[in-house]
């Protein structure tokens, strides 16, 4: 049975792989994105798909549609554009949330909202699991994006006590794959840019900090799931549990990319996490799912998507990549 379907941020990174997975599943499928973050070209493969509509609209203003299902993803997830103007992250994390929550609550649909590893902070456990409260600054730099989703939990899981509101939270954590942006900031496409363009690849801190990498498939995988699930709103740690370091994954990069590149260090910035690493044993229980990509057989898939960009293979030798002192993660 054709399910219609409303994705928040659909033209982003996330957002564009689980609207092709959608379709491919035979839903109907409506896409709400402001471009603020998220590209048209996302899009390449949906554009002109009988059963797929994209609506330019802020997700922090009102919005309306006759839907079976929401997954909300809408929000800047990296660093360099959350912290480009936090207010705007603020209002984006809770009125928008807020407006999913409402029209989830008018039409009756299943709403899942996608939070983030962030809300652990800098954790002082580790593994994270989903009861553990998390180390939060909060009038920190980034506070902006965890307090931001922190608030949009709390607000999904009341109105799932107050008005019975179908909800479904996912933790995300560092996801990389094709179509990430090239300035991000995220560890992956800096490092992958960086490489590309035999550039030194800029290491903030000294490298043993750790991120654990699920590539996107196995993500949206997940995310699927978990909204098909019957379950309650208690959140789910969706990620990959293999820990590398930010040193090790700069030299894999570098290997698999062919570069010459130099690896340089530069001073951790505010609040980075030292550690970062989910515990997926109820996402194992409940959706009987596990990350499948290998690290390197994900990264080369990456890698060549970053390779046969424009913005990558057409600049000149002279020319250096953005270089912007923020946490070296990979989120949404």
């Amino acid at each position: 049975m054709r399910t219609r379907v409303l994705v928040t941020g659909g033209a982003g990174f996330i957002g564009s792989h689980l609207c092709e997975r959608l379709i491919d599943d035979g839903h109907e499928v409506i896409c709400l994105d402001n471009l603020f973050t998220g590209r048209r070209s996302n899009m390449a493969k949906l554009l002109g798909n009988p059963h797929f509509e994209f609506e330019r609209h802020d997700v922090a203003e009102p919005f309306h549609a006759e839907v079976d299902q929401i997954y909300h993803l809408a929000c800047p997830a990296s660093p360099v554009h959350y912290q480009r103007n936090p207010v705007r992250t603020v209002r984006t994390c809770v009125q928008g949330t807020l407006n999913a929550l409402e029209l989830a609550r008018e039409t009756g649909a299943r709403l899942f909202i996608a939070s983030t590893s962030e809300v652990y902070g800098d954790p002082e456990v580790h593994p994270q699991q989903e009861d553990y409260w998390g180390h939060v600054n909060p009038i920190g730099i980034r506070a902006c994006y965890d307090e931001g989703k922190r608030c949009a939990e709390a607000l999904a899981v009341s109105f799932a006590r107050q008005y019975g509101v179908e909800v479904r939270l996912g933790r995300i954590f560092n996801t990389y794959g094709p179509r990430m942006h090239e300035n991000d900031g995220r560890v992956v496409s800096n490092f992958a840019v960086q490489a590309l363009r035999e550039e030194p690849l800029t290491i903030y801190g000294d490298g043993s900090q750790t991120r654990s990498f699920c590539y996107v498939d196995d993500l949206v995988e997940a995310v699927v799931r978990l909204m098909a699930t019957e379950t309650d709103f208690r959140p789910v740690n969706l990620g990959n549990p293999r820990e590398t370091t930010v040193e090790q994954i700069a030299r894999e990069i570098k290997r698999l990319a062919g570069s010459r590149s130099e690896l340089v260090f530069r001073p951790l910035p505010e609040d980075d996490p030292t550690r970062r690493r989910p515990d997926i044993s109820r996402a194992d229980t409940l959706l009987g799912w596990e990350p499948k990509v290998d690290l390197e057989d994900g990264l080369r898939r990456t890698i060549a998507d970053f390779a046969a960009r424009t913005t990558v293979t057409t600049l000149t030798s002279g020319q250096r990549p953005e270089s912007v002192p923020v946490r070296q993660e990979a989120c949404r």
